[in-house]
Protein backbone atom coordinates (compact mmCIF):
# COMPACT_ATOMS: atom_id res chain seq x y z
CA UNK A 1 0.00 0.00 0.00
CA UNK A 2 1.18 3.54 -0.78
CA UNK A 3 -0.21 6.73 0.65
CA UNK A 4 0.55 9.97 -1.18
CA UNK A 5 -0.36 13.46 -0.03
CA UNK A 6 -0.19 16.35 -2.51
CA UNK A 7 0.12 19.49 -0.38
CA UNK A 8 -0.41 21.95 -3.23
CA UNK A 9 -3.90 20.55 -3.95
CA UNK A 10 -4.67 19.09 -0.48
CA UNK A 11 -5.29 15.71 -2.10
CA UNK A 12 -4.73 12.33 -0.46
CA UNK A 13 -4.31 9.23 -2.60
CA UNK A 14 -4.35 5.76 -1.06
CA UNK A 15 -3.11 3.06 -3.43
CA UNK A 16 -3.92 -0.46 -2.25
CA UNK A 17 -2.43 -2.31 -5.22
CA UNK A 18 -0.33 -1.23 -8.20
CA UNK A 19 -2.54 -2.31 -11.09
CA UNK A 20 -4.14 -0.66 -14.09
CA UNK A 21 -7.16 1.43 -13.15
CA UNK A 22 -9.99 0.73 -15.59
CA UNK A 23 -12.75 2.75 -13.91
CA UNK A 24 -13.03 5.57 -11.40
CA UNK A 25 -16.32 5.98 -9.55
CA UNK A 26 -17.49 9.08 -7.71
CA UNK A 27 -18.35 8.27 -4.11
CA UNK A 28 -19.21 11.91 -3.47
CA UNK A 29 -18.06 15.18 -5.00
CA UNK A 30 -14.60 14.95 -3.34
CA UNK A 31 -14.00 11.19 -3.07
CA UNK A 32 -13.14 8.88 -5.97
CA UNK A 33 -12.70 5.12 -5.96
CA UNK A 34 -10.41 3.45 -8.52
CA UNK A 35 -11.32 -0.04 -9.69
CA UNK A 36 -9.31 -2.68 -11.56
CA UNK A 37 -10.52 -4.88 -14.43
CA UNK A 38 -12.24 -7.25 -11.99
CA UNK A 39 -14.08 -4.41 -10.21
CA UNK A 40 -11.90 -4.58 -7.09
CA UNK A 41 -10.86 -1.40 -5.30
CA UNK A 42 -7.25 -0.48 -5.98
CA UNK A 43 -7.17 3.15 -4.86
CA UNK A 44 -9.06 6.03 -3.26
CA UNK A 45 -8.62 9.76 -3.89
CA UNK A 46 -9.78 12.28 -1.28
CA UNK A 47 -9.88 15.96 -2.26
CA UNK A 48 -9.66 18.67 0.45
CA UNK A 49 -8.17 16.02 2.74
CA UNK A 50 -7.05 18.24 5.65
CA UNK A 51 -10.33 20.12 5.72
CA UNK A 52 -12.47 17.00 5.53
CA UNK A 53 -10.47 15.04 8.10
CA UNK A 54 -9.91 18.09 10.34
CA UNK A 55 -6.35 17.06 11.13
CA UNK A 56 -3.16 19.16 11.05
CA UNK A 57 -0.80 16.26 10.27
CA UNK A 58 -0.76 12.70 9.01
CA UNK A 59 0.77 9.63 10.62
CA UNK A 60 0.28 5.88 10.35
CA UNK A 61 1.10 2.73 12.20
CA UNK A 62 1.82 -0.62 10.58
CA UNK A 63 0.50 -3.57 12.58
CA UNK A 64 2.15 -6.96 12.05
CA UNK A 65 -0.12 -9.94 11.51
Amino acid sequence: MKIKYFQDTDTLYIEFRTVDVVETKDYDEDTYIDLDAKGKVCGITIEHAKERADIPAFSYEQIAA
